[in-house]
């Protein structure tokens, strides 16, 4: 098979061009981030007898396997099976052809409740529902998880930032007005807490769920609600042109209707996506089609819990290169 013919195709099994034009780097998906021994041992071989021996850790909890000859991406794809078979990754193109698609990176998450005290919920659990739900897909998509404020996985320099909330139920009968949350809530967190007539009075807009009062409470008087609430943050992007951070759109969203959001998302940008152009952001689509229509798309049979709250319209900042005249240039 020709190389050219070759460099056409293996991109859209997850593969890279590279500056050796006979090489490629395979893009091994490890959804939430969470991998086992087996698996990595897996990864290691492939490395060696494939590659060059080395694999990159990537910024999105991934692995590249490096050094890669273009000619072996068919061996490459029936070796790697296993991989995607221990990561349960969706293959509606059949065993043994590797990754279908070329887009949606790979999922991130913080490490979640499985071990940290201050993650609310087990992230990598939901990290894998979405890569269920929106791969495979060829679009541009960036998606982090994380189970507390505290963004270990830094949400909001992607296009969809998930952060875990914890709804604080207080109890009463159980306080004996120590103080200890109040004093939590205002020195790591917001100050939503306050103390009156012996008992502690909680400020529901200035919560940002961060659950710092049931990590606290000496006898248990808080403690977190069951259901799992998130706060949605849309749209940050890194990259050359116009970089910013994403803006939080819902608070206090359940898991269901996130999940309806994102795959409403993808609709969207089938219908709107610049197809002129070899890749479209997500948020540039936006901004060319304007938020509403995104928000009309992206909440079609969406229906949001009673507790969640919900910006109108959001407005993003950030740097805007234009050729000489940028801010930098201002």
């Amino acid at each position: 098979m020709a190389l050219e013919l070759v460099r056409k195709t293996f991109t859209k099994n997850g593969y890279r061009v590279t500056k050796n034009r006979d090489e490629t780097a395979l893009r091994v998906r490890v959804p939430g981030g969470e991998i086992t021994a087996d698996l990595l041992l897996q990864v290691s071989e492939i490395a060696k007898k494939f590659g060059n021996g080395k694999v990159h850790i990537t910024t999105r909890q991934g692995f590249e396997i490096k050094g890669i000859d273009i000619r072996k991406v068919d061996e490459v794809n029936k070796a790697i099976q296993p991989l995607i078979d221990g990561m349960d990754i969706n293959q509606p193109n059949g065993i043994g052809n590797g990754y279908p698609a070329a887009g949606t990176r790979n999922i991130t998450a913080c490490i979640g409740n499985q071990v940290c005290p201050k993650g609310q919920y087990n992230t990598t659990e939901l990290a894998k529902k979405v890569e269920k739900a929106i791969f495979p897909s060829d679009y541009h998509f960036k998606v982090a998880i994380t189970g507390c404020p505290n963004d270990c996985i830094k949400t909001r320099m992607h296009d969809f930032g998930i952060t875990g909330m914890a709804h604080p139920l207080y109890e009463s009968y159980r306080c004996v007005s120590c103080g200890a949350c109040v004093k939590k809530c205002k020195g790591l967190s917001t100050g939503a807490l306050t103390s009156e007539n012996y008992k502690v009075v909680r400020d529901h807009s200035k919560c940002i769920g961060c659950g710092e009062c049931v990590l606290n409470c000496p006898t248990s008087a808080w403690t977190r609600d069951e259901n799992k609430y998130y706060r949605f943050s849309i749209l940050g992007r890194t990259g050359k042109k116009n970089p910013r951070l994403a803006e939080d759109w819902i608070l206090w969203a359940d898991e269901e209707s996130l999940l309806k959001i994102i795959v409403n998302t993808y609709s969207f940008v089938g219908e709107h996506i610049n197809k002129s152009l070899a890749k479209e952001h997500i948020g540039y689509i936006v901004d060319r089609t304007g938020f509403m229509m995104f928000k009309n798309w992206a909440l079609k049979d969406v229906d949001l819990n009673p507790l969640a709250v919900i910006r109108e319209n959001v407005y993003w900042n950030g740097i805007i290169y234009s050729g000489a005249e940028n801010d930098l240039g201002k």
